[in-house]
């Protein structure tokens, strides 16, 4: 059966056309600016575990392995990219026959790199055969969910998981050739400069084949890649309709909170669960993330409103609606993704009076308020009312408000309030 799927299909002559075609295209690809997460698949080099790379589509996870194959040498590794359509049906077992014709290609190397692995229907069997052999693999993916279930039950101890989100703030000023500032020596020139690329960075978001080429609708394509592609096509999904629609609405709400219940009455699908699992599935494909509100019961923390955070705010602008720019809401979206990259321990907070605070990070007990200004009175009492009735109520260490200025520290009930601008606050993580 296997053979009727795959290799039939093609000549052994045609296979090494494609793959020598493949590793052409790896090698002459453009490695744009070093990425920040490079460090991590370096460190990880000398580990007998396979690298796993994921994350949404288009965000550079090949960019940042053939940044990696440069340094391992053109010479030491064989290149595969599941993603190509000539590669419909290959099966696990087809691995002892896909590596032989890499042998007779290329000779004998002990590295893999591989794209887009969660085409390949069992890649687990043949990834965790080939490592006890001996060999390295780097591998991307686009299915979190897919990726964590299969590491977990055949790679379990035995890889690296990196996270690959897009462009920083500080990477984003670095492909715009933008200098670096000194942040302990800021003059005013440089934070009105630094505040202008806050802008445009919220503006365009940090996808990077859509910096490079800003005349193609480039957004718009990868999302609707996800929508069809990751989500409806791989799930199988009937109420693509349904789907569409309510991407749309958490596309258009970055930051806030939705009620499964109400989106379910909204758009008129049979359960909760349903949309359960279409946000799940968002959020496998890294289009969206959800935020649970910290509570002492589990249940509560369930049954409550999620806020909905998006991936890249350059896509939020693209697809989403909005009668106006909605700067406050993306810059603690813009927030959100710097904390999660760090940590998943993140939570949103309502206090016993029923304020809001934005985020809470339990394991360093601390409390992220985003404010767009504190120019008002108004404002600044709002967010320090919040924070000081979170303080009574939570183990607090230190509080931070994350503005659009620097402020001298204060305190509230004997906690700590750092208020430090966004803009720096970005490039000092």
């Amino acid at each position: 059966m296997n053979e009727n799927l795959w290799k039939s299909r093609w000549s052994t002559d045609q296979i090494k056309s494609m793959l020598l075609e493949q590793m052409e295209s790896f090698r002459k690809r453009d490695t744009g600016i070093p990425r920040d997460r490079l460090a991590d698949v370096e460190q990880a080099a000398g580990l007998p575990h396979a690298v796993i790379v994921s994350g949404l589509r288009r965000v550079g996870k090949s960019t940042l392995l053939a940044q990696m194959a440069h340094k391992l040498g053109k010479e030491a590794f064989y290149y595969l990219n599941f993603e190509d359509d000539r590669f419909l049906g290959f099966q696990a077992e087809d691995a002892n026959d896909l590596y032989q014709l890499l042998v007779e290609g290329f000779g004998e190397r002990k590295i893999f790199i591989i794209d887009e692995i969660q085409n390949v229907p069992g890649w687990e069997h043949f990834v965790r055969r080939f490592m006890e052999m001996g060999f390295k693999f780097y591998i991307t993916g686009s299915n979190a969910s897919l990726l964590s279930r299969e590491l977990g039950t055949r790679l379990t101890g035995r890889y690296v998981p990196i996270e690959l989100f897009p462009f920083s703030f500080r990477e984003f000023l670095v492909f715009r050739g933008q200098p670096m500032p000194n942040l302990q020596r800021m003059t005013t020139a440089d934070k009105g400069s630094l505040k202008s690329a806050l802008g445009a960075y919220l503006q365009m978001g940090g996808i990077p084949d859509a910096l490079k080429y800003p005349e193609l609708n480039i957004l718009r394509t990868l999302y609707d890649d996800v929508l069809y592609r990751d989500i409806a096509t791989r799930y199988r999904l009937d109420a693509v309709t349904a789907l569409k629609e309510l991407a749309f609405t958490l596309m258009s709400n970055p930051a806030g909170l939705v009620s499964f219940n109400k989106l379910k009455d909204q758009f008129h699908l049979g359960s909760v669960n349903t949309i359960k699992s279409y946000i799940d599935y968002m959020e496998n494909s890294w289009l969206v993330f959800t935020l649970n509100l910290y509570d002492f019961s589990i249940k509560r923390q369930q049954i409550a409103p999620k806020k909905i955070f998006c991936i890249d705010s350059g896509l939020v602008n693209a697809v989403g609606f909005g009668f106006s720019p909605n700067t406050g809401k993306l810059l603690e979206n813009l927030v959100f993704l710097a904390l999660r990259q760090q940590s998943q321990e993140i939570y949103y907070y309502t206090t016993p009076g029923g304020y809001e605070v934005d985020f809470y990070l339990p394991e360093q007990q601390r409390l992220v308020q985003v404010a767009q200004n504190l120019d008002t009175p108004a404002t600044r009492a709002r967010e320090l009312r919040a924070l000081s009735d979170a303080c009574q109520a939570l183990k607090v260490k230190d509080t931070l408000i994350l503005s659009d200025e620097n402020e001298n520290s204060l305190e509230i009930n004997g906690v700590p309030v750092e208020i430090r601008s966004t803009a720096e606050w970005l490039l000092a993580r």
